[in-house]
């Protein structure tokens, strides 16, 4: 009895009261010093206690920025010039529109840049930006590793730009690069073009530059540590047919860069307008060439760069070899000219009998101009990958300041060349989808790359900016990678892909860092009930957002909860979930680990009654996320108080209004995330709630489009809502290509599956790989470009291009590979 009143609390209070009367009688008995003794004890436990918490605080920011202590994923040294000498040397500098680089820390970078004359020094072409109007760039051709070919239409200018590596000695092998320039149409005076050569360090090596008549760089040499000697030859030009010597006019800058970020401004800083062109017999002609660097304000020199402007009149061909110092013993010639023109015919042969092989396109019956769309799009994927080296900006709940992470590398591809050139994490897992069915070994390294970023805690910053050139690329307020933000384990996806092929020593360095990352998942991404999920992260600031973001989730803007909350219960994180426990499973069970808890966690989340409990929105008829929500909510103009005299009025904005206090419930946005248990077939062939999921796909009202499936239905109330002033609709409509990949994956699975909506999914399964085919091709063709999104109302291209991240996966939906 005495316990049970203790821990009702009955006793004690009564027995303190009664004592009451006595309580100053003996505190003058025990005398002052026992009170200054329990004064001192409790200042010391607060004492302790503080220091405690900040002993945590320091050892959770060190954590942060301490990788991971298990071996690393890939071996050190494996992708230098001797472990890899065939990947060393690449197209990895995706934010340019030609250049060259190698997978070093500290890289020598090579790059062309050029200007059309006539039009003023502000034509300068460079970086990769959407602002320049050209109105198609990218590669046609590329195999990943030896040989590209890219074509870009610049005006009535049009460039190919091809290189071919050719292996040796024991620093990556020779290439060589061809330009070819020619101008649409015909009539009028010749256009007058200058194109820029460029080879520059970045804090290491030496360059050394070989002038013919004091203005012709006909050649550099140098050495660097990755490199040894080597020697760079830019050829004279010459006229399409290859032989026929074209006049050209030549200049030459040396210069001390203030950073490889900083190339354009220091080209375009020196460019003059005091220099004639000459040809024999024809018109003279003023243009812009380099002529003296002045230096950039508080910039101070970093590296060396070298470059060699040639001016000359359309068409013309340039050549430009680079040889390795200790490849010189086995080096049949030099590769240009016709060697040249022999090597990239060979490549390009090989290369379309390999994609046919791969992909069986003309044996499905495409004909040959969408056959070459979809080698253009996987090609376009490959030329995007980079080779990234630095650090992230990054910070903790616990933390009042941003730091830097640790010094990383990172090989990956790259959504977009011109809007997003670095590595997002989500997006990679699609990218190597296609990339893994293409290489698998080039997948697989990038995998590994991508589990070495992780930190001590198991977290992968979602978004990477390594060195100065990426940071260039991205608005400051973007920089920072917050630690418990996560992102969808799509990597898991091309793992399984990769899994049935995969080498046991590559699984087995992986593992303990795939372990990790799970753990990190279901230790800090947890939701209010168990075996439910919430994204952390989501935006603070409910004043300015109609829907606050989720960008954890990838899906950015889709409607969630309109107040975030603890509560919040997330579908398609508890998918993933589902997603990485399956493939946990898998990889345990083939290393001989234990995986039992990872098929026990698969099970209860692939477990459709639990499912529905959790998730079917019966009034709704969907799976929904569950969260505090209003339905009454929307963007009203802030009414702005009169200024006062001699002052200029506020500026009006947008805020949020909610006409309807928020309450616990399921959230009415039949979309992408209400279709997560088909899109991860975690729903049983013969669910009940199956021939909803169908339905609702296949209802023009709701998902169905002739293009593709929209991403929010169209009678949702947030559909195709902007969500702030500045900030318009991005996943409440439009067609994501990688989300009707995974629907068409699903689709053709369901229709495979013994259950009775098999010929339903069948049915829908042929009908949206038409119309997605179908739109993207056509789409491709009227613009140039695969795009990041497209119109759910005309299908035409939106957001950003050229989009060749995850928009590639056509190639796998025209080769019905899933």
């Amino acid at each position: 009895m005495a316990g049970e009143r203790r821990r009702r609390g009955g006793d004690g209070p009564r027995e303190r009261a009664r004592d009451g009367g006595n309580r100053r009688e003996r505190e003058q008995r025990r005398g002052p010093g026992r009170g200054r003794a329990a004064l001192l004890a409790a200042l010391a436990a607060v004492a302790l206690g503080l220091a405690a918490a900040e002993w945590s605080r320091r050892s959770a920011a060190a954590r942060l920025v301490t990788p991971h202590p298990a071996p690393p994923a890939l071996p050190p040294g494996s992708t230098g010039p001797l472990a890899a000498p065939r990947r060393f040397w690449g197209t990895y500098r995706p934010h340019v529109y030609f250049g060259m680089k190698t997978r070093s820390p500290r890289a020598l970078v090579t790059g062309l840049m050029w200007l059309q004359q006539g039009g003023g020094g502000g034509g300068l072409r460079h970086t990769c930006e959407q602002s320049d109007g050209l109105s198609r760039y990218g590669w046609v051709m590329h195999d990943g590793e030896n040989f590209g070919v890219q074509e870009l239409r610049d005006g009535g200018l049009l460039l190919k730009t091809e290189f071919v590596k050719r292996p040796g000695g024991e620093h990556g092998g020779d290439w060589s690069w061809r330009v070819t320039a020619r101008r649409e149409g015909a009539g009028g005076p010749a256009p007058l073009l200058s194109l820029f050569f460029y080879v520059a360090t970045d804090g290491q090596g030496t360059l050394e530059p070989h002038l013919e008549n004091g203005t012709r760089l006909a050649a550099v040499t140098g050495t660097t540590e990755d490199l040894g000697h080597f020697t760079l030859t830019f050829l004279r030009p010459t006229a399409e047919s290859g032989e026929d010597p074209k006049h050209a006019s030549y200049n030459y800058l040396e210069a001390a860069s203030p950073g490889l970020h900083l190339l354009t401004e220091v080209v375009r800083s020196s460019l003059s307008n005091r220099f004639v062109f000459a040809p024999p017999g024809g018109p003279r002609r003023r243009f812009f060439a380099v002529d003296a660097f002045p230096g950039l304000p508080g910039e101070p020199p970093r590296g060396r760069l070298l470059l060699h402007q040639v001016t000359l009149e359309l068409p013309a061909v340039l050549e430009v070899t680079f040889e390795s110092g200790s490849a010189a013993a086995g080096r049949p010639g030099r590769l240009a000219g016709d060697a040249l023109s022999a090597a990239l015919a060979r490549h390009a042969a090989a290369f379309e009998q390999r994609f046919e092989e791969t992909f069986g396109l003309g044996r499905k019956g495409f004909p040959l101009p969408q056959q070459r769309f979809a080698q253009a799009a996987l090609s376009d994927l490959l030329g995007g990958v980079g080779y990234f080296h630095g650090r992230s900006l990054v910070r903790s709940l616990l933390q009042e300041h941003p730091v830097p992470g640790p010094e990383a590398a990172l090989f990956t591809a790259v959504p977009s060349r011109s809007f997003f050139p670095r590595g997002f994490l989500w997006d990679e897992g699609f990218h190597q989808l296609l990339l893994a069915r293409w290489d698998p070994a080039l997948s697989r390294e990038v995998i590994a790359h991508w589990l070495d970023l992780m930190n001590a805690e198991g977290w992968i910053p979602r978004e990477q900016i390594l060195g100065e050139e990426a940071r260039a690329k991205v608005p400051p307020e973007f920089l920072l990678q917050h630690s418990e933000t996560a992102n969808p384990p799509t990597l898991l996806l091309a793992l399984q892909r990769l899994l049935p092929a995969t080498p046991l020593p590559y699984l087995r360095r992986l593992f303990p860092r795939l372990r990790a990352w799970y753990d990190w998942y279901n230790q800090t991404q947890a939701g209010p009930l168990p075996l439910t999920f919430r994204w952390r992260g989501r935006d603070p600031q409910l004043e300015r957002f109609l829907n606050p973001k989720t960008l954890a989730s990838g899906l950015d803007d889709y409607p969630r909860a309109s107040h975030p909350s603890p509560e919040e219960r997330h579908l398609d994180l508890r998918c993933w979930m589902a997603l990485a426990s399956r493939v946990l499973g898998e990889v345990a069970e083939r290393l001989g680990e234990p995986a039992a808890p990872y098929r026990d966690m698969e099970r209860a989340l692939s477990d459709n009654a639990l499912l529905e409990q959790l998730h079917w929105a019966p009034e709704l008829g969907a799976f929904a996320d569950y969260g505090n929500h209003s339905t009454a909510v929307g963007l009203r103009w802030q009414r702005v108080a009169p200024p006062a005299p001699g002052q200029p009025p506020a500026t009006p904005r947008l805020v949020r209004e909610v006409r309807e206090a928020p309450r616990l419930r399921f959230v009415g946005a039949l979309g992408y995330v209400s279709l997560f248990p088909l899109l991860l077939q975690l729903l049983r062939p013969d669910s009940p709630r199956l021939p909803a999921v169908l339905a609702a796909m296949r209802s023009e009202r709701q998902l169905w489009t002739p293009f593709g499936l929209r991403s929010l239905a169209r009678d949702s109330p947030l559909y195709m809502q902007r969500n702030t002033q500045h900030d318009p609709p991005y996943w409440r409509g439009p067609i994501w290509v990688n989300i009707n990949y995974l629907a068409l994956r699903a689709l053709h699975g369901y229709a495979e599956a013994e259950g009775p909506q098999r010929e339903r999914a069948a049915e829908l399964y042929r009908e949206l790989r038409h119309n997605l085919v179908a739109n993207l091709y056509q789409q491709y063709t009227e613009s140039g470009f695969l795009w990041e999104h497209y119109n759910d109302s005309t299908g035409r291209g939106q957001g950003c291009r050229p989009f060749a991240g995850w928009s590639a996966l056509v190639v796998l939906v025209m080769a019905e590979d899933y």
